[in-house]
């Protein structure tokens, strides 16, 4: 009865159009969620434009992102509600739906562990919470496979990478990271998730430390990726 007066009162609306959300809509409106542009790159998760990133510098297993990302709207809109808005349930959420793609045989399933990449302390702090472990989490729980959110953690407090090129990105990253547990991915299959996938610097760097650390193989999914 209360929830439904504050909803009377503040209504709920979604973050990809702004629209009141129906009672039956949790997060995203149905709308939105028949709109959300698929990359569909799991069906080949050994070549697309994200694991293609990687090839001759790192040895990621398999890669994928659930959404297209372009500088204005629904994508947009869902994150930066997510990153920005105080938002993290978005996260789980669409964890969970792009969970529901995934097949028995794709190999993201055969994980042992999932982990997401870490915000510095301070950053998230600032935020409040990782929005990328809220995404690991809607992964998690519908993959059945564990997450550890205290597995990798970050050594600096570095500055954006929005507007830097590649190599800048990579040095700007590539000495931050830590695996704080050793044991949880030694002999693993890891599965390493962030929010948007742009150069693949930060999560090379990761997967760097994840192999020094006996991890068997290291595979890469992400909310979004740019169009390209």
């Amino acid at each position: 009865m209360v929830k439904e007066l504050i909803h009377l009162f503040f209504p709920r609306v979604c973050p990809g159009c702004s629209d009141a959300l129906l009672r039956n809509e949790k997060f995203v409106c149905h709308t939105c969620i028949v709109q959300l542009p698929q990359t569909a790159f799991h069906i080949n998760p050994f070549d697309n434009p994200v694991n293609r990133l990687f090839w001759g510098r790192i040895p990621i297993y398999a890669s994928s992102a659930f959404l297209y990302f372009r500088k204005s709207g629904i994508v947009q809109e869902l994150l930066h509600a997510l990153k920005y808005g105080n938002q993290p349930e978005i996260g789980t959420f669409l964890g969970s739906e792009y969970a529901q793609t995934l097949v028995k045989g794709d190999p993201f399933c055969s994980s042992d562990i999932i982990l997401p990449v870490p915000l510095h302390l301070k950053r998230q702090q600032q935020r409040g919470y990782n929005q990328s472990a809220y995404f690991a989490a809607g992964l998690a729980e519908n993959l059945n496979i564990e997450t550890s959110n205290s597995v990798l953690h970050r050594n600096d407090f570095i500055s954006s990478q929005t507007k830097k090129g590649r190599f800048e990105r990579w040095q700007n990253v590539s000495t931050v990271f830590e695996v704080s547990k050793p044991e949880k991915v030694h002999n693993r299959n890891v599965l390493l998730v962030d929010d948007v996938i742009t150069t693949g610097a930060t999560l090379e760097a990761c997967a760097r430390q994840l192999f020094l650390s006996g991890a068997a193989r290291v595979s890469v999914l992400c909310i979004a990726a740019p169009v390209n």
